[in-house]
């Protein structure tokens, strides 16, 4: 088990990692580390093992730790006490669990939270969903959008639709102005 344990972050592409250390309370939810000289971000919140916690100490720790949406924040205040770090999440997905993150963002437009970073406003699987743009390359998709292998195809998942799906579909549509590579989803 120690092998395993240690593999945790794994390496991805560049400089972005998964995670692993999945919570039952954010339903088995992946989550992600950005690596950045300007300070790392963490994109959805792991259980805060210790071994994983070590690890990202060891790799500068968390500077910046972007929420997607309600339901995959786990281990959040943990691993904001740990750290020190800036927590982010839409207000319309802010619950009591979540009413003391730093910064609340606020309306549907793309919001910069530095020259590599935008949160993209994706309401449909919540109210208050966002996605994490990362240098134009790496879209943190949360439970928005995943890769069906049934279909070989991006998707969203009507059934796992808690909001609304016409706002689903339409913020689907949003993403096709923005550029990236890779999807790295909360879930598949």
């Amino acid at each position: 088990a120690r092998s395993a344990i240690a593999a945790y972050p794994e390496p991805v592409a560049e400089n972005v990692s998964f995670c692993g250390f999945t919570s039952p309370d954010s339903f088995g939810a992946w989550s992600w580390l950005i690596e950045r000289s300007e300070g790392n971000v963490l994109v959805d919140s792991p259980r805060a093992a210790n071994p994983l916690v070590k690890e990202i100490e060891r790799r500068a720790g968390v500077s910046l730790l972007f929420l997607t949406h309600r339901d995959d924040v786990a281990d959040h205040a943990a691993i904001a006490k740990r750290f020190g770090c800036e927590r982010v999440l839409h207000e319309r997905d802010v619950t009591t669990g979540t009413r003391m993150v730093e910064r609340k963002l606020s309306g549907d437009e793309p919001i910069e939270l530095a020259p590599d970073l935008v949160a993209i406003p994706t309401p449909g699987h919540t109210r208050g969903h966002s996605v994490l743009l990362y240098r134009e390359k790496f879209l943190f998709t949360g439970d928005h959008l995943a890769w069906s292998p049934r279909r070989r195809a991006l998707t969203a998942f009507r059934d796992a639709c808690w909001y609304s799906w016409s706002e689903q579909i339409r913020s689907m549509e949003k993403l096709l102005d923005f550029r990236f590579e890779w999807v790295l989803p909360g879930h598949g």
